[in-house]
């Protein structure tokens, strides 16, 4: 599997820098944004890297998408937002930041507009304990 030294996604599928889990496969992962929009805020990464859409192997693309809908159950059951967005940006140009294929998927609440990034970090212990939500949430789903 094809990993960058200097990608934090990269150091995070290899364990060499910690995340928030919530899901994972053998071609993808999912977590918690440290930088969140909104309470919820998660990513899902390909576990090999990618730089963006137009390098990026369709199968894991398709994975992406079809672990995207499971994840907004989940999300949908835990959080109960009144909206989703999911958003997906290639190169510097639309907004990428982090060059490793990424979607975003932000928990919306009417009234509040958000972005795709924070500022500030968010609260490591209330991260943990909404990825745990999350992870139970995914494992109930998965076993339905």
């Amino acid at each position: 599997m094809k990993h960058q030294d200097n990608c934090i996604f990269c150091n995070i599928v290899q364990g060499l820098a910690p995340c928030y889990k919530v899901f994972e496969d053998e071609l993808t992962l999912v977590f918690l944004d440290v930088f969140p929009a909104s309470k919820g805020h998660l990513l899902i990464i390909p576990k090999e890297h990618f730089r963006d859409i137009f390098s990026a192997n369709p199968a894991v693309l398709a994975r992406i998408a079809q672990n995207s809908a499971m994840i907004a159950n989940v999300i949908q059951s835990v959080i109960n937002p009144d909206g989703l967005g999911v958003h997906q940006l290639n190169r510097k140009a639309a907004g990428q930041t982090v060059f490793h294929y990424h979607v975003h998927m932000i928990p919306q609440t009417l009234g509040h507009n958000v972005g795709l990034h924070s500022k500030s970090a968010g609260d490591p212990d209330q991260l943990r304990d909404l990825a745990e939500r999350l992870c139970f949430a995914v494992k109930e789903t998965l076993a339905e």
